[in-house]
């Protein structure tokens, strides 16, 4: 049992299972679902749903995190990528032509990849730290996708591309069925290769990964690459969903919400140390604690104090010291035995 609580995922499955458990007393019907026309429907299932632009942006977070950077710039690659998917497919003679909706798919993800290229040399190669780097991108890229909008929200009416955002497959929501694919293939490659060692070297010790013989400028490119890669999906999805580019909607602050997600999964701010399903678990969970402040009925105006309440909370049941003064287990000071002196 002590091992099981000392877990990194211990402390956000049980806040999350707590969070699920209180929306009953306020929705009976909360846990619920429902096959209507083929499609399951239910709270559960909006929790997924409305995870999954997160998850992907918090899964290419982690990558980067894990070698020692922040990326602040996944929100304006949202926007970008959602904005140029949407303009090429607005341009189209017959916007239900799928191999049309393909090619701005591809010409979308191919930006995000290349933006995540500026990132990552940026900081792997010319040295400007993360935080500055992306920053840069963070705030150049709304105006990017601003350009490409020219500050107008493009409307679709793409059946095709629906699908990506609103649409189902055996009666699960294709957006679900994405990230699903995407965590399972980055699990695979990162966990059952030596990818995932070399990634938490750089980040653990950078000096130490070089003397090593370790190419991290190009690990680092890598996971700035993924990071954008992400984002991209995420905006796509999130486009999809409302059938519109929003350059100022889009990705708005989410890459503050992709960071604590991280951070709740059990990866370290300092690198090193990652976890994919942590992260995954982050963003059900964030998502689920929005979906409960409505459930409840949270003011609107405090939604925002809730939400950090629950996080300081969740964040100080993770802490072994915290949990140590409150429960009390410290351990007692070593006993000296006695030591006879002879005369």
């Amino acid at each position: 049992m002590t091992n099981l609580v000392r877990h990194r995922l211990f402390w956000p499955s049980a806040v999350l299972v707590l969070l699920l458990a209180s929306n009953v007393f306020f929705a009976p019907r909360f846990f619920t679902i429902t096959l209507q026309d083929g499609h399951l429907y239910g709270s559960l299932i909006d929790i997924l749903r409305s995870a999954t632009p997160l998850a992907l942006v918090a899964l290419g977070m982690t990558m980067v995190i894990a070698t020692g950077g922040i990326d602040l710039s996944v929100g304006s690659v949202m926007a970008i990528s959602g904005a140029l998917a949407c303009l090429i497919i607005g341009g189209l003679p017959d916007q239900d032509s799928v191999a049309g909706v393909l090619i701005a798919v591809g010409v979308a993800l191919a930006l995000s990849a290349l933006l995540g290229v500026w990132n990552g040399v940026l900081v792997a190669v010319i040295g400007i730290q993360p935080i500055i780097a992306t920053l840069i991108l963070m705030v150049a890229g709304r105006g990017i996708a601003q350009l490409i909008t020219d500050g107008q929200i493009i409307n679709v009416s793409s059946a095709p591309y629906r699908v990506i955002g609103a649409g189902y497959l055996f009666g699960i929501p294709v957006s679900v069925i994405i990230v699903a694919v995407v965590v399972a293939a980055a699990a695979l490659i990162i966990r059952r290769s030596a990818l995932g060692v070399l990634v938490e070297s750089v980040g653990a010790s950078p000096t130490a990964s070089r003397l090593a013989g370790i190419r991290a400028r190009g690990l680092t490119i890598t996971a700035y690459v993924f990071a954008a890669f992400c984002a991209g999906i995420a905006g796509l999805i999130f486009s999809s969903n409302v059938a519109s580019a929003d350059s100022n909607a889009a990705g708005n602050l989410i890459e503050l919400d992709a960071i604590l997600a991280v951070v709740i999964g059990g990866t370290a701010l300092t690198g090193g140390r990652f976890s994919i399903a942590g992260s995954v678990l982050g963003a059900v969970l964030i998502s689920a604690l929005d979906i409960t402040t409505y459930t409840i009925g949270v003011p609107a105006e405090t939604t925002l104090l809730f939400k950090a309440v629950v996080v300081v909370v969740l964040c100080l049941s993770q802490s072994a010291a915290f949990r140590a003064v409150v429960f009390r287990r410290r351990n007692p000071a070593p006993v000296t035995p006695a030591v006879e002196v002879s005369a």
